[in-house]
């Protein structure tokens, strides 16, 4: 399969670097340096104690490249528009777009680009850090968990799945697959931008009862908003898991509130935003939502 990776991070560098092995890959970065490096020397992944090498094609331009099987875009949300609009080359009338970004409501962007049955969403337990330039300590492996929100008239997801499968991935073609997306959404939806809101660690939620009050409002409005979509959410296991989460990793700095605090812009708009979009299609208030991402788009234009 002829694959394009955008974005060559943590997890595009891991997904790039295994699928190289058995597909035309092209690991796209507008980082020249990173481009150059990998260039000349390869993609280090430092799994299970031992560094392996891998060699996709790594380039800064797509410019003059056929279209591909398939474009997986592994940017921060808020550039997914820029990335593919300055990739379009990649795209022909069988590309099949893939995002395993974090948040949901990707599939609006990406259908700009493509038609609702060649775009693919899903989400990812593997994980990963940039250890220096074209090093990456490849984490936590796990499933890949992929699905359409339309028919598969062409029957790719087989096809994509086999193809994960041999290059090192546990994939799982899910019919449901907007419901495994908001499971993993709801901590993010809380924990996110409470610790951003505050820029505290993730432990202060549970030991300050204010801080764990507004946290519960976020977990009980977004749990309301997924049952208003049709999806499944239980108030009291959910609020359960959060907690935990917050116990378990006292220390632990979310996204968001890491963005806010190095002045980067967020990915609020695909994560608390996606809650408050999804309450306007389906009629359920999320107040505290809105006031969130508000909140954090103010802390974003702070010197």
């Amino acid at each position: 399969m002829r694959i394009a990776v955008i974005g060559a991070g943590a997890m595009g560098s891991i997904y790039g670097g295994h699928l190289s092995l058995k597909n035309e890959v092209y690991l796209v970065d507008t980082n020249t340096a990173v481009v150059e490096h990998l260039q000349k020397n390869g993609l280090k992944l430092e799994e299970n104690g031992q560094d392996n090498m891998y060699y996709p094609k790594a380039v800064s331009s797509t410019e003059g490249l056929e279209p591909a099987d398939l474009v997986i875009l592994f940017v921060k949300a808020l550039f997914s528009k820029a990335a593919l609009s300055g990739n379009k080359s990649l795209i022909g009338p069988d590309t099949y777009v893939m995002t395993l970004q974090n948040g949901s409501g990707h599939e609006d962007i990406l259908g700009e680009f493509v038609p609702q049955n060649h775009i693919i969403i899903g989400t990812t337990n593997d994980n990963g850090a940039v250890l220096g330039m074209g090093h990456i300590r490849h984490g936590g492996v796990g499933e890949t968990n992929i699905g359409m929100l339309v028919e598969d008239t062409e029957g790719f997801l087989p096809k994509l799945a086999a193809t994960l499968d041999e290059c090192g991935f546990q994939a799982h073609i899910q019919d449901n697959i907007q419901q495994l997306i908001w499971d993993k959404m709801f901590t993010n939806v809380s924990l996110s931008a409470v610790t951003a809101l505050l820029s505290c660690e993730m432990g202060y939620i549970t030991e300050n009862e204010h801080a764990w009050n507004m946290t519960k409002q976020l977990v009980l409005e977004a749990a309301a908003v997924a049952r208003g979509m049709g999806l499944k959410a239980d108030d009291e296991k959910l609020l359960e898991k959060v907690r935990t989460t917050s116990v378990n990793s006292p220390n632990g700095v979310t996204s968001i509130c890491a963005d806010i605090r190095a002045g980067r812009k967020t990915e609020v708009d695909t994560i608390s935003g996606s809650v408050v979009r999804a309450s306007k299609k389906c009629g359920v208030p999320a107040p505290t939502h809105e006031f969130a991402v508000e909140m954090i788009h103010a802390l974003e234009g702070r010197k």
